[in-house]
Protein backbone atom coordinates (compact mmCIF):
# COMPACT_ATOMS: atom_id res chain seq x y z
CA UNK A 1 0.00 0.00 0.00
CA UNK A 2 1.59 3.23 -1.18
CA UNK A 3 1.38 6.94 -0.76
CA UNK A 4 0.06 8.20 -4.09
CA UNK A 5 0.51 11.82 -5.11
CA UNK A 6 -1.68 13.09 -7.96
CA UNK A 7 0.22 15.91 -9.63
CA UNK A 8 3.87 16.90 -9.58
CA UNK A 9 5.65 20.27 -9.82
CA UNK A 10 5.83 22.45 -6.68
CA UNK A 11 3.18 20.97 -4.39
CA UNK A 12 3.27 17.36 -5.52
CA UNK A 13 7.02 16.94 -5.54
CA UNK A 14 7.40 18.81 -2.23
CA UNK A 15 4.89 16.38 -0.72
CA UNK A 16 6.68 13.33 -2.11
CA UNK A 17 10.14 14.55 -1.07
CA UNK A 18 9.01 15.39 2.47
CA UNK A 19 7.28 12.03 2.87
CA UNK A 20 10.40 10.24 1.69
CA UNK A 21 12.57 12.11 4.20
CA UNK A 22 10.28 11.11 7.08
CA UNK A 23 9.83 7.50 5.96
CA UNK A 24 12.70 6.02 3.91
CA UNK A 25 10.77 2.77 3.33
CA UNK A 26 7.38 4.15 2.32
CA UNK A 27 6.36 3.25 -1.27
CA UNK A 28 5.66 6.59 -3.01
CA UNK A 29 4.11 7.01 -6.46
CA UNK A 30 3.76 10.40 -8.18
CA UNK A 31 1.37 10.57 -11.13
CA UNK A 32 1.92 13.60 -13.37
CA UNK A 33 -0.11 14.07 -16.56
CA UNK A 34 2.54 16.26 -18.20
CA UNK A 35 6.11 15.51 -19.34
CA UNK A 36 7.91 17.43 -16.56
CA UNK A 37 7.54 17.03 -12.80
CA UNK A 38 9.87 19.65 -11.36
CA UNK A 39 10.31 23.05 -12.99
CA UNK A 40 10.10 26.74 -12.14
CA UNK A 41 6.71 27.74 -13.52
CA UNK A 42 7.19 31.29 -12.22
CA UNK A 43 10.12 31.64 -14.62
CA UNK A 44 7.98 31.18 -17.75
CA UNK A 45 7.56 34.93 -18.46
CA UNK A 46 11.35 35.32 -18.31
CA UNK A 47 11.75 32.44 -20.74
CA UNK A 48 9.40 34.32 -23.03
CA UNK A 49 11.42 37.50 -22.55
CA UNK A 50 14.70 35.74 -23.31
CA UNK A 51 16.37 36.27 -19.95
CA UNK A 52 16.02 32.52 -19.41
CA UNK A 53 17.58 31.07 -22.53
CA UNK A 54 16.14 27.56 -22.77
CA UNK A 55 13.20 25.64 -21.25
CA UNK A 56 15.70 23.16 -19.81
CA UNK A 57 17.09 25.94 -17.63
CA UNK A 58 13.81 25.92 -15.68
CA UNK A 59 13.94 22.19 -14.95
CA UNK A 60 14.72 21.49 -11.29
CA UNK A 61 15.00 17.70 -11.35
CA UNK A 62 14.12 15.02 -13.85
CA UNK A 63 11.88 12.02 -13.17
CA UNK A 64 15.02 9.87 -13.37
CA UNK A 65 16.58 11.83 -10.53
CA UNK A 66 13.62 11.19 -8.24
CA UNK A 67 13.53 7.51 -9.15
CA UNK A 68 17.24 6.95 -8.63
CA UNK A 69 18.19 9.36 -5.85
CA UNK A 70 14.94 9.59 -3.85
CA UNK A 71 13.45 6.18 -4.60
CA UNK A 72 10.19 7.83 -5.65
CA UNK A 73 8.26 6.18 -8.49
CA UNK A 74 7.56 9.19 -10.70
CA UNK A 75 5.39 8.57 -13.73
CA UNK A 76 4.93 11.23 -16.39
CA UNK A 77 2.15 11.15 -18.94
CA UNK A 78 0.02 9.49 -16.26
CA UNK A 79 -3.37 11.18 -16.27
CA UNK A 80 -5.65 10.22 -13.38
CA UNK A 81 -9.29 10.04 -14.44
CA UNK A 82 -10.92 8.92 -11.18
CA UNK A 83 -10.34 8.42 -7.48
CA UNK A 84 -12.24 5.70 -5.62
CA UNK A 85 -11.65 6.35 -1.96
CA UNK A 86 -13.78 3.44 -0.65
CA UNK A 87 -11.51 1.14 -2.68
CA UNK A 88 -8.42 3.23 -1.93
CA UNK A 89 -7.38 3.39 -5.58
CA UNK A 90 -6.85 5.82 -8.41
CA UNK A 91 -7.72 5.04 -12.01
CA UNK A 92 -5.45 6.12 -14.86
CA UNK A 93 -6.52 7.05 -18.37
CA UNK A 94 -4.85 3.85 -19.54
CA UNK A 95 -7.19 1.83 -17.32
CA UNK A 96 -4.52 0.92 -14.79
CA UNK A 97 -5.58 1.04 -11.14
CA UNK A 98 -3.14 1.95 -8.37
CA UNK A 99 -3.87 1.23 -4.72
CA UNK A 100 -3.07 3.73 -1.99
CA UNK A 101 -3.18 3.98 1.77
CA UNK A 102 -2.72 7.76 1.83
CA UNK A 103 -3.37 10.16 -1.03
CA UNK A 104 -2.18 13.70 -1.77
CA UNK A 105 -4.16 15.70 -4.33
CA UNK A 106 -1.92 18.30 -5.98
CA UNK A 107 -3.81 18.90 -9.20
CA UNK A 108 -3.01 22.62 -9.36
CA UNK A 109 -5.05 25.21 -11.22
CA UNK A 110 -5.65 26.29 -14.78
CA UNK A 111 -6.50 29.27 -16.90
CA UNK A 112 -10.15 28.63 -17.84
CA UNK A 113 -10.72 29.81 -21.40
CA UNK A 114 -14.12 28.15 -21.84
CA UNK A 115 -16.05 31.41 -21.37
CA UNK A 116 -14.22 33.21 -24.21
CA UNK A 117 -15.36 32.51 -27.75
CA UNK A 118 -12.46 32.10 -30.17
CA UNK A 119 -9.96 31.03 -27.50
CA UNK A 120 -8.97 27.99 -29.54
CA UNK A 121 -7.54 29.94 -32.49
CA UNK A 122 -3.87 29.38 -33.45
CA UNK A 123 -2.79 32.87 -32.35
CA UNK A 124 -4.30 32.54 -28.86
CA UNK A 125 -2.19 31.17 -26.01
CA UNK A 126 -2.03 30.68 -22.26
CA UNK A 127 1.23 30.59 -20.29
CA UNK A 128 0.92 27.99 -17.56
CA UNK A 129 3.23 25.11 -18.49
CA UNK A 130 6.54 24.53 -20.22
CA UNK A 131 4.64 23.26 -23.26
CA UNK A 132 2.67 26.53 -23.35
CA UNK A 133 5.91 28.51 -23.30
CA UNK A 134 7.54 26.45 -26.05
CA UNK A 135 4.52 26.79 -28.35
CA UNK A 136 4.41 30.53 -27.74
CA UNK A 137 8.12 30.95 -28.36
CA UNK A 138 7.80 29.06 -31.64
CA UNK A 139 4.91 31.32 -32.69
CA UNK A 140 6.95 34.43 -31.91
CA UNK A 141 9.89 33.07 -33.86
CA UNK A 142 8.00 31.75 -36.89
CA UNK A 143 5.12 34.20 -37.26
CA UNK A 144 6.80 37.38 -35.99
CA UNK A 145 3.65 39.02 -34.57
CA UNK A 146 3.74 42.78 -34.14
CA UNK A 147 0.84 43.56 -31.84
CA UNK A 148 -0.30 41.59 -28.80
CA UNK A 149 -3.27 41.69 -26.46
CA UNK A 150 -2.88 40.29 -22.96
CA UNK A 151 -6.16 39.45 -21.24
CA UNK A 152 -5.79 39.88 -17.49
CA UNK A 153 -3.69 42.25 -15.39
CA UNK A 154 -2.72 39.80 -12.67
CA UNK A 155 0.84 38.70 -11.90
CA UNK A 156 1.32 36.65 -15.07
CA UNK A 157 -0.45 39.21 -17.25
CA UNK A 158 1.80 42.14 -16.40
CA UNK A 159 4.94 40.00 -16.53
CA UNK A 160 3.98 38.74 -19.99
CA UNK A 161 3.24 42.30 -21.12
CA UNK A 162 6.70 43.34 -19.92
CA UNK A 163 8.33 40.41 -21.75
CA UNK A 164 6.54 41.03 -25.04
CA UNK A 165 7.24 44.76 -24.97
CA UNK A 166 10.94 44.08 -24.41
CA UNK A 167 10.78 41.96 -27.56
CA UNK A 168 9.48 44.89 -29.58
CA UNK A 169 5.77 44.13 -29.73
CA UNK A 170 3.03 46.70 -29.21
CA UNK A 171 1.09 45.47 -26.20
CA UNK A 172 -2.35 46.22 -24.79
CA UNK A 173 -3.50 44.73 -21.49
CA UNK A 174 -7.24 44.27 -20.99
CA UNK A 175 -8.45 43.84 -17.41
CA UNK A 176 -12.03 43.07 -16.43
CA UNK A 177 -11.84 44.77 -13.03
CA UNK A 178 -11.02 48.30 -12.00
CA UNK A 179 -7.72 47.38 -10.33
CA UNK A 180 -4.65 45.31 -11.16
CA UNK A 181 -2.48 42.66 -9.52
CA UNK A 182 -5.49 41.37 -7.56
CA UNK A 183 -5.12 44.34 -5.21
CA UNK A 184 -8.18 46.48 -4.55
CA UNK A 185 -6.10 49.63 -4.19
CA UNK A 186 -6.59 52.59 -6.52
CA UNK A 187 -3.23 54.25 -5.77
CA UNK A 188 -1.33 50.98 -6.20
CA UNK A 189 -3.12 50.31 -9.50
CA UNK A 190 -2.41 53.84 -10.70
CA UNK A 191 1.31 53.31 -10.06
CA UNK A 192 1.23 50.08 -12.08
CA UNK A 193 -0.62 51.83 -14.90
CA UNK A 194 1.92 54.66 -14.94
CA UNK A 195 4.83 52.22 -15.14
CA UNK A 196 3.25 50.21 -17.96
CA UNK A 197 2.33 53.29 -19.99
CA UNK A 198 5.75 54.87 -19.44
CA UNK A 199 7.20 51.85 -21.23
CA UNK A 200 4.66 51.78 -24.04
CA UNK A 201 2.14 49.24 -22.72
CA UNK A 202 -1.50 50.32 -22.88
CA UNK A 203 -3.70 49.25 -19.96
CA UNK A 204 -7.48 49.23 -20.26
CA UNK A 205 -9.50 48.35 -17.15
CA UNK A 206 -13.20 47.58 -16.99
CA UNK A 207 -13.07 45.53 -20.20
CA UNK A 208 -14.79 42.14 -20.17
CA UNK A 209 -13.56 39.97 -23.03
CA UNK A 210 -16.17 37.54 -24.33
CA UNK A 211 -14.94 37.03 -27.90
CA UNK A 212 -11.57 36.92 -29.62
CA UNK A 213 -11.74 37.78 -33.31
CA UNK A 214 -9.09 36.60 -35.80
CA UNK A 215 -7.52 40.05 -35.92
CA UNK A 216 -8.73 41.91 -32.82
CA UNK A 217 -9.97 41.77 -29.25
CA UNK A 218 -12.43 44.36 -27.90
CA UNK A 219 -11.67 46.63 -30.87
CA UNK A 220 -7.91 46.36 -30.29
CA UNK A 221 -6.12 45.13 -33.45
CA UNK A 222 -3.70 42.27 -32.77
CA UNK A 223 -2.07 39.19 -34.22
CA UNK A 224 -1.25 37.55 -30.88
CA UNK A 225 -3.42 37.01 -27.79
CA UNK A 226 -2.34 35.67 -24.40
CA UNK A 227 -5.05 34.80 -21.90
CA UNK A 228 -3.85 35.35 -18.33
CA UNK A 229 -7.24 35.52 -16.64
CA UNK A 230 -9.93 33.17 -15.39
CA UNK A 231 -7.59 31.21 -13.14
CA UNK A 232 -9.44 28.46 -11.27
CA UNK A 233 -8.46 25.46 -9.12
CA UNK A 234 -8.57 21.96 -10.57
CA UNK A 235 -11.02 20.42 -8.13
CA UNK A 236 -13.13 18.20 -10.38
CA UNK A 237 -11.21 15.00 -9.68
CA UNK A 238 -11.50 15.52 -5.95
CA UNK A 239 -15.17 16.51 -6.09
CA UNK A 240 -16.10 13.33 -7.95
CA UNK A 241 -14.34 11.35 -5.21
CA UNK A 242 -16.30 13.08 -2.44
CA UNK A 243 -13.72 15.68 -1.40
CA UNK A 244 -15.37 18.89 -0.19
CA UNK A 245 -14.59 22.36 -1.48
CA UNK A 246 -14.67 25.49 0.65
CA UNK A 247 -16.20 28.93 0.25
CA UNK A 248 -13.46 29.94 -2.22
CA UNK A 249 -14.23 27.06 -4.59
CA UNK A 250 -10.89 25.39 -3.88
CA UNK A 251 -10.55 22.17 -1.89
CA UNK A 252 -11.07 22.68 1.84
CA UNK A 253 -8.56 21.30 4.35
CA UNK A 254 -7.65 21.61 8.00
CA UNK A 255 -4.29 22.96 9.15
CA UNK A 256 -2.77 19.49 8.59
CA UNK A 257 -3.85 19.83 4.93
CA UNK A 258 -6.21 16.87 5.36
CA UNK A 259 -9.54 16.97 3.55
CA UNK A 260 -12.91 15.74 4.77
CA UNK A 261 -11.88 12.24 3.62
CA UNK A 262 -9.56 10.65 6.18
CA UNK A 263 -6.17 9.87 4.66
CA UNK A 264 -6.68 12.23 1.69
CA UNK A 265 -4.57 15.39 1.78
CA UNK A 266 -4.42 18.38 -0.55
CA UNK A 267 -1.70 20.87 -1.45
CA UNK A 268 -0.90 23.65 -3.86
CA UNK A 269 -3.05 25.72 -6.18
CA UNK A 270 -6.10 23.45 -5.83
CA UNK A 271 -6.29 24.00 -2.05
CA UNK A 272 -7.69 26.84 -0.01
CA UNK A 273 -5.88 28.02 3.09
CA UNK A 274 -6.51 30.41 5.98
CA UNK A 275 -5.82 34.13 5.72
CA UNK A 276 -3.94 34.99 8.89
CA UNK A 277 -5.20 38.58 8.96
CA UNK A 278 -8.90 37.80 8.62
CA UNK A 279 -8.90 34.25 10.00
CA UNK A 280 -11.10 33.21 7.06
CA UNK A 281 -10.55 30.76 4.18
CA UNK A 282 -8.77 32.22 1.19
CA UNK A 283 -7.42 31.06 -2.16
CA UNK A 284 -4.15 32.72 -3.14
CA UNK A 285 -2.37 30.43 -5.64
CA UNK A 286 1.35 31.15 -5.39
CA UNK A 287 4.45 28.99 -5.69
CA UNK A 288 5.53 29.74 -2.13
CA UNK A 289 2.27 28.44 -0.71
CA UNK A 290 2.34 25.40 -3.00
CA UNK A 291 5.75 24.33 -1.72
CA UNK A 292 4.82 24.85 1.94
CA UNK A 293 1.46 23.12 1.80
CA UNK A 294 3.09 20.31 -0.16
CA UNK A 295 5.64 19.74 2.60
CA UNK A 296 2.94 19.64 5.28
CA UNK A 297 0.65 17.36 3.29
CA UNK A 298 3.53 15.00 2.51
CA UNK A 299 4.74 14.91 6.10
CA UNK A 300 1.30 14.08 7.47
CA UNK A 301 0.61 11.53 4.75
CA UNK A 302 3.77 9.79 5.96
CA UNK A 303 2.55 9.73 9.55
CA UNK A 304 3.72 13.13 10.82
CA UNK A 305 1.71 15.84 12.56
CA UNK A 306 2.83 19.08 10.98
CA UNK A 307 0.70 22.20 10.59
CA UNK A 308 0.28 24.88 7.99
CA UNK A 309 -1.28 27.88 9.79
CA UNK A 310 -2.01 29.99 6.70
CA UNK A 311 -0.86 32.93 4.59
CA UNK A 312 -0.97 36.71 4.53
CA UNK A 313 -0.95 36.96 0.73
CA UNK A 314 2.55 38.31 0.16
CA UNK A 315 3.46 38.89 -3.48
CA UNK A 316 5.96 40.84 -5.55
CA UNK A 317 6.10 41.50 -9.28
CA UNK A 318 8.77 43.21 -11.35
CA UNK A 319 7.51 45.59 -14.04
CA UNK A 320 10.23 47.13 -16.20
CA UNK A 321 12.72 47.03 -13.35
CA UNK A 322 10.45 48.34 -10.61
CA UNK A 323 9.09 46.05 -7.90
CA UNK A 324 5.43 46.20 -6.93
CA UNK A 325 4.93 44.29 -3.68
CA UNK A 326 1.96 43.84 -1.37
CA UNK A 327 0.91 41.80 1.62
CA UNK A 328 -2.16 41.54 3.82
CA UNK A 329 -5.19 43.72 3.11
CA UNK A 330 -5.60 47.00 1.28
CA UNK A 331 -7.89 49.63 2.77
CA UNK A 332 -10.78 48.56 0.53
CA UNK A 333 -10.25 44.88 1.28
CA UNK A 334 -10.13 45.60 5.01
CA UNK A 335 -13.42 47.50 4.84
CA UNK A 336 -15.00 44.60 2.96
CA UNK A 337 -13.92 42.34 5.83
CA UNK A 338 -15.69 44.55 8.35
CA UNK A 339 -12.55 46.18 9.77
CA UNK A 340 -11.96 49.89 10.37
CA UNK A 341 -8.78 50.57 8.39
CA UNK A 342 -6.42 53.53 8.71
CA UNK A 343 -3.55 53.98 6.28
CA UNK A 344 -0.43 56.05 5.72
CA UNK A 345 1.33 56.32 2.37
CA UNK A 346 4.75 57.95 2.10
CA UNK A 347 7.62 58.42 -0.33
CA UNK A 348 11.21 58.26 0.88
CA UNK A 349 14.65 57.34 -0.41
CA UNK A 350 15.74 53.71 -0.30
CA UNK A 351 19.24 54.82 0.74
CA UNK A 352 20.77 58.21 1.57
CA UNK A 353 20.71 60.61 -1.36
CA UNK A 354 24.49 60.80 -1.39
CA UNK A 355 24.57 57.01 -1.90
CA UNK A 356 22.26 56.99 -4.93
CA UNK A 357 19.05 56.33 -3.03
CA UNK A 358 15.94 56.06 -5.19
CA UNK A 359 12.33 56.89 -4.45
CA UNK A 360 10.45 54.18 -2.59
CA UNK A 361 6.72 54.28 -1.89
CA UNK A 362 5.41 52.55 1.23
CA UNK A 363 1.82 52.23 2.40
CA UNK A 364 0.90 50.68 5.74
CA UNK A 365 -2.64 49.74 6.75
CA UNK A 366 -3.79 49.21 10.33
CA UNK A 367 -7.05 48.37 12.06
CA UNK A 368 -8.15 51.37 14.11
CA UNK A 369 -9.95 49.29 16.74
CA UNK A 370 -6.95 47.12 17.64
CA UNK A 371 -4.00 49.17 16.40
CA UNK A 372 -2.80 46.03 14.61
CA UNK A 373 -0.95 46.19 11.31
CA UNK A 374 -3.09 44.41 8.70
CA UNK A 375 -1.48 45.19 5.35
CA UNK A 376 1.01 47.13 3.31
CA UNK A 377 2.62 47.69 -0.05
CA UNK A 378 6.05 48.74 -1.31
CA UNK A 379 6.92 50.14 -4.73
CA UNK A 380 10.51 50.81 -5.76
CA UNK A 381 13.62 49.74 -7.60
CA UNK A 382 15.75 49.12 -4.53
CA UNK A 383 15.06 46.87 -1.53
CA UNK A 384 11.33 46.32 -2.07
CA UNK A 385 11.53 42.57 -1.46
CA UNK A 386 13.23 42.97 1.90
CA UNK A 387 10.79 45.65 3.02
CA UNK A 388 7.64 43.74 2.06
CA UNK A 389 9.02 40.71 3.88
CA UNK A 390 9.39 42.78 7.06
CA UNK A 391 5.74 43.80 6.79
CA UNK A 392 4.72 40.19 6.14
CA UNK A 393 6.60 39.05 9.25
CA UNK A 394 4.78 41.69 11.28
CA UNK A 395 1.43 40.43 9.99
CA UNK A 396 2.32 36.85 10.94
CA UNK A 397 3.01 37.95 14.51
CA UNK A 398 -0.06 40.23 14.69
CA UNK A 399 2.18 43.17 15.50
CA UNK A 400 0.73 46.52 16.54
CA UNK A 401 1.84 49.60 14.61
CA UNK A 402 3.40 51.22 17.68
CA UNK A 403 5.63 48.14 18.05
CA UNK A 404 6.42 48.09 14.35
CA UNK A 405 7.53 51.72 14.59
CA UNK A 406 10.21 50.70 17.12
CA UNK A 407 11.75 47.88 15.09
CA UNK A 408 15.55 47.88 15.19
CA UNK A 409 16.18 47.82 11.43
CA UNK A 410 19.65 47.77 9.91
CA UNK A 411 21.25 51.04 8.83
CA UNK A 412 24.24 51.57 6.58
CA UNK A 413 24.41 54.04 3.65
CA UNK A 414 24.96 51.34 0.98
CA UNK A 415 21.75 49.57 2.08
CA UNK A 416 19.34 51.83 3.94
CA UNK A 417 18.91 55.31 5.40
CA UNK A 418 18.99 55.87 9.14
CA UNK A 419 15.19 56.15 9.05
CA UNK A 420 14.02 53.33 6.83
CA UNK A 421 10.95 54.12 4.68
CA UNK A 422 9.06 51.47 6.68
CA UNK A 423 9.67 53.35 9.92
CA UNK A 424 8.71 56.68 8.37
CA UNK A 425 5.41 55.18 7.20
CA UNK A 426 4.84 53.67 10.65
CA UNK A 427 5.42 57.05 12.30
CA UNK A 428 2.78 58.64 10.10
CA UNK A 429 0.36 55.80 10.77
CA UNK A 430 0.81 56.08 14.53
CA UNK A 431 -0.12 59.76 14.32
CA UNK A 432 -3.37 58.87 12.58
CA UNK A 433 -4.19 56.13 15.07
Amino acid sequence: MALVVVGGVAAGMSAAARARRLDPQLPIVVLEKGPAVSYGACGLPYLLEGRVREPADLIGHTPEYFRKERKIDVRTGARVTAISHPRREVVLESGERIKYERLVIATGARCDTSTIAGAGQPHVFTLHTLDDAERLRAFLRDREPRRAVVIGAGYIGVEVADALRRNGLRVTVLERGADVLLRDDAAFSAAVRNMLETHGVELRCGVKVETIEPDRVADVPCDLVIIAAGFKPNVELGLEAGVATGRTGAIAADDHMETNLRGVFVAGDCAETTHLVTGRPTWIPLGTTANKTGRVAGANAAGGRERFPGVVGTCIVGIFGTAFAATGLSVAQARAEGLTPVSARIEALSRPGYYEGVKTTVELVADRASGRLIGGSVIGEDGAAGRINVIAAALHTRMRVEDFERLDLAYSPPFSPVWDPLLIAAQQLVKQL
